[in-house]
């Protein structure tokens, strides 16, 4: 039988996201950065002249509209305003150079775009941005061409009258990281958003008392659902515009927020902040961390540092956030909790039977959370789901708890002569060393064994380096066979679009060293 999550009552209704706070405590901050802040009624304004003031300059239901943001107040703003006019946000990673923006513009047909005038020589750098049916909406810009966010949000609309999206209406369009092509349009409806954000809120047992700072960025799937359903349930949001140290400790200790949600390599940055201290954390009830495997040495620190552990989380773009440990249960350490609500999950084999309880296996998801698709990719999709099941491509193991434990992504395990090896473990093992600050596994094609496992580091500063043979030696202890053949330390670890270790650019350093 599927593991089955609580049941999900009704969705969040995105038209309206604001409406508790509105009600409850419409002249309190909602939003907050240290930028400044706006309130509830403020936000509300905001979004409705921006939502009216760009149908006004041809934006029409439906239309997607793309935006280049760092992490601003002005983002969620956007956001809202899509929300309430039906028009369908493309968020684009802020790190996207212009061949990576010329693909999301071009798979999804964006009729205009928002982005930061800091941009402006990147944009003119494209090929589809100067084809833009309605062109480029300006952030931070000075008296240039077009039109300005600034003045959207401030000016009087000419006209009031915001058509309503129905639930069925995509609202938003996210780009996946791209490990295993050129990114995908992963595709949201109303509905599926809206039962997305709920599934989260109840899982995380988000309340209007809540601060929460979700430290990514809202143009990936994971900022933009904290912040969100945080919204939806009156509690106040902390927008970060970086993710290190110097911008987050002062957020930690002059607003207090009670909840925080981080990638790994992120947060093991701040717990190894020198100015980090205990009562920084003293108001956080819940710190989860997901979207990479936390490793054990990650949980240690955090731990001796704040007084408390981390709650790992699991999900991915397709899905949303489909499991957690649950914040008034017990904290497996490890696991990535169980099922949030309204999930389902079936752990199968290659042929497609489920496994029993105990067994390693391929995770499929089922849920009313669940996209409707990739953007134009009828072709993925079918690939993807079937009969309602979503298969995620990932290895997991669940106990006889209902608590799931990750075991690496399918198509970067690691087979060394005959045997399964996933990289999460590999690098786990490597991070308990006293000098490794990052690590990234991956196999390397050998004629003998199949592939030998070849792990990338990079050193803590100041610490004395290692040789290769002392680190292999290290992992051995605590992996067995599975530790690598091979150390490689570089300078710095490359990193994915939404921050985590990148294997895919790993792997192709080491084909290309076997080329050489």
């Amino acid at each position: 039988m599927p593991l089955s999550g609580p049941p999900l009552e009704e969705p969040v209704d995105l038209r309206n996201v604001l409406g508790q706070g509105l009600v409850s405590k419409p002249d309190e901050v909602a939003l907050l950065s240290a930028e400044g802040g706006q309130t509830w009624r403020e936000l509300d304004l905001a979004s409705d002249r921006l939502a009216a003031n760009m149908l006004v300059l041809g934006v029409r239901k439906g239309d997607r509209v793309a935006s280049l943001m760092p992490n601003r107040n002005a983002l969620v703003v956007h956001y809202l305003a899509c929300l309430k006019a039906g028009f369908v946000a493309t968020p684009l990673n802020y790190r996207y150079m212009p061949p990576e923006i010329d693909h999301a513009l071009e798979v999804s047909e964006a009729a205009v775009l928002l982005a930061h005038a800091e941009r402006d020589q990147d944009l003119a750098a494209t090929r589809r941005v100067a084809a833009l049916p309605l062109g480029v909406i300006r952030y931070g810009a000075g008296n240039g061409p077009g039109p300005r966010f600034e003045e959207l949000i401030e000016r009087a609309p000419r006209r009031q009258d915001i058509p309503a999206p129905s639930l069925a209406d995509p609202a938003i369009i996210f780009f996946t990281s791209g490990s295993t092509g050129k990114p995908k349009g992963v595709t949201h409806t109303f509905e599926t958003l809206g039962w997305l954000l709920a599934a989260w809120r109840e899982g995380s047992e988000t309340k209007a008392n809540d601060v929460v700072l979700p430290g990514s960025s809202a143009s990936h799937i994971g900022g933009f659902l904290l912040a969100f359903a945080s919204l939806s349930a009156g509690a106040r949001v902390l927008v970060a515009r970086t993710f290190d140290g110097d911008e987050l400790l002062p957020l930690l200790r002059e607003h207090r927020p009670t909840i925080l949600v981080m990638l790994p390599a992120a947060l093991i940055d701040l717990v190894r902040d020198h100015a980090a201290t205990r009562h920084d954390f003293a108001s956080i009830r819940l710190c989860i961390s997901g979207g990479d495997k936390v490793s054990a040495e990650l949980e240690r620190e955090f731990t001796d540092l704040a007084g408390f552990p981390i709650d790992e989380s699991y999900g991915m773009t397709e899905i949303g956030i489909s499991n957690l440990n649950p914040p008034s249960g017990t904290d497996k350490l490890g696991s990535v909790g169980t099922l949030n609500p309204g999930y389902q999950a079936s752990i199968r084999n290659e042929s497609g039977t489920e496994l029993p309880v105990g067994a390693e296996g391929r995770l499929l998801v089922r849920s009313a959370c669940n996209m409707i698709g990739y953007w134009q990719r009828p072709d993925a999709t079918a690939e993807t789901i079937e009969n309602g099941w979503l298969d995620t491509g990932d290895v997991m193991m669940a106990d006889d708890d209902g608590y799931m434990w990750f075991r690496g992504r399918k198509k970067q395990i690691i087979v060394h002569d005959g045997s399964n090896i996933c990289p999460q473990e590999v690098e786990e093992a490597l991070l308990e060393h006293a000098a490794v600050a990052s690590a990234g596994v991956v196999g390397v094609h050998d004629l003998v064994h199949g592939e030998n496992v070849r792990a990338y580091i990079t050193l803590k500063e100041g610490a004395t380096r290692p040789t290769s043979q002392e680190l292999i030696r290290f992992a051995r202890a605590r992996v067995g066979y599975k530790a690598p053949e091979e150390i490689v330390v570089l300078d710095d670890m490359p990193l994915n679009a939404t921050g985590k270790v990148d294997r895919v650019t790993l792997k192709r350093m080491a084909q290309a060293r076997a080329g050489a």
